[in-house]
């Protein structure tokens, strides 16, 4: 299966297009699935079916599903009071009705990757359209997996949770109390579940669509946008101009707005592939409109991000690692060796990589940011390396 996640500025128009394209792919042939994780029903106002919490068929080849966050948030805190009834009682702590749970902050966006994971294990269909939230918050989201796998290896070591057997004796010989065995199945748990959507957002057939509106703004956000795709390791598919506006007379007040479009397309199309989204006078309003915007279903497989790629300079020994930051800048680049991790910041994306192990045996020798790409000099560290004589 493809995934296409569709992001953008807010107000672009980023649900509009994923509509669009999911029609656009499913009248192809192409048996498609569309996902929306925005309260309101924007997603069925657009292809003029509503959406809920189970899919639903909007046409031929094409579903559409907007999962109930509520819904599921009340579900996951029923369940975690059944697995901790036995301290709740201990504690006569009192229970939480299904009324009495409301929605927090977060809840939605992590029914939103819930659902992304189970959409993509489907094999009804060919390919997944996600809309996702305003760029900044988008990323942040696709980050989140892997994010928290970290914190939770870091936090329970999976090489500890070998000695879950030796753990009476040792808290009786240490005279400290040992997690319990509840704690490493939650860990795992969780561990298994971030897995299986990190799974989805690092699959070579995972890659971004954004959508803007052609002008000044907007191509700052695509800039931004690019790159912090490319410190996620995501390949950008396309662009997709929004509302681009018809030809008009020279002394028409649209001369002005349709030079700063003209302008910005001009850049975009040396840059991306670039796809028009007409401005029809009005919001679109059902399929006839979605498909009158031009906007394509899916395009040729684009190429991954291989993020990042070792090679070795054989005068000298070093090793090059070499990662793709379209757009970024010297002065806004920030590069930190930390244990066996990397943290790197660009544009202000940041992103925290664990070394292979080749490369922690090594020290940074330096770093340079060249056409784009960053390159991380790694010189093998004496004292790590056994030498041959």
């Amino acid at each position: 299966m493809r995934t296409l996640l569709i992001t953008g500025p807010g107000g672009s128009g980023r649900t509009t297009v994923s509509a669009a394209t999911a029609l656009a792919a499913a009248r192809a042939g192409v048996p498609t699935l569309v996902l929306s994780g925005d309260r309101a029903d924007t997603l069925g106002a657009a292809l003029g079916v509503p959406t809920g919490a189970e899919p639903v068929e909007a046409g031929p080849r094409l579903t559409a599903w907007r999962p109930d966050a509520e819904a599921s948030f009340r579900a996951d805190v029923a369940a975690l009071q059944d697995r901790a009834a036995g301290v709740l009682d201990l504690l006569g702590a009192s229970r939480l009705d299904a009324e009495e749970i409301t929605l927090l902050p977060g809840a939605e966006e992590l029914a939103l990757l819930r659902a992304l994971r189970d959409a993509a294990l489907s094999e009804r269909f060919e390919l997944l359209v996600v809309d996702l939230p305003p760029v900044e918050r988008a990323l942040s989201l696709l980050a989140l997996p892997a994010e928290l796998r970290r914190l939770l290896r870091r936090l329970l070591p999976p090489e500890r949770q070998a000695a879950r057997a030796l753990r009476p004796v040792l808290g009786r010989l240490a005279g400290v109390p040992m997690p319990a065995d509840g704690l490493y199945e939650t860990a795992e748990r969780w561990d298994t579940e971030l897995a299986a959507v990190d799974a989805v957002v690092a699959d070579r057939g995972t890659a971004v669509r954004l959508v803007a509106e052609p002008g000044p703004a907007g191509a700052d956000a695509v800039r931004s946008a690019v790159l912090g795709a490319a410190v996620r390791g995501l390949p950008v598919e396309s662009v997709v101009a929004a509302r681009v506006l018809p030809e008009a007379a020279a002394d028409s007040w649209l001369a002005v707005p349709l030079a700063q479009q003209r302008k910005t397309l001009e850049e975009w199309a040396g840059t991306y592939t670039v796809h028009h989204a007409a401005h029809l006078g009005r919001d679109p309003r059902g399929q006839d409109d979605l498909a009158a915007l031009g906007v394509p279903g899916i395009t040729a497989p684009c190429d991954p991000v291989e993020w990042p790629v070792t090679d070795r300079i054989a005068e000298d020994g070093v090793l090059v690692w070499h990662i793709p930051l379209p757009g970024a800048r010297r002065e806004d680049l920030d590069l930190v060796r930390r244990g066996d991790e990397l943290l790197l910041a660009a544009g202000g994306h940041r992103r925290i990589v664990p070394l292979p192990s080749a490369l922690r045996r090594c020290t940074v020798a330096g770093a340079s940011l060249r056409e784009g790409e960053l390159r991380i000099r790694f010189a093998p560290d004496p004292q790590l390396w056994p030498r041959r004589d």
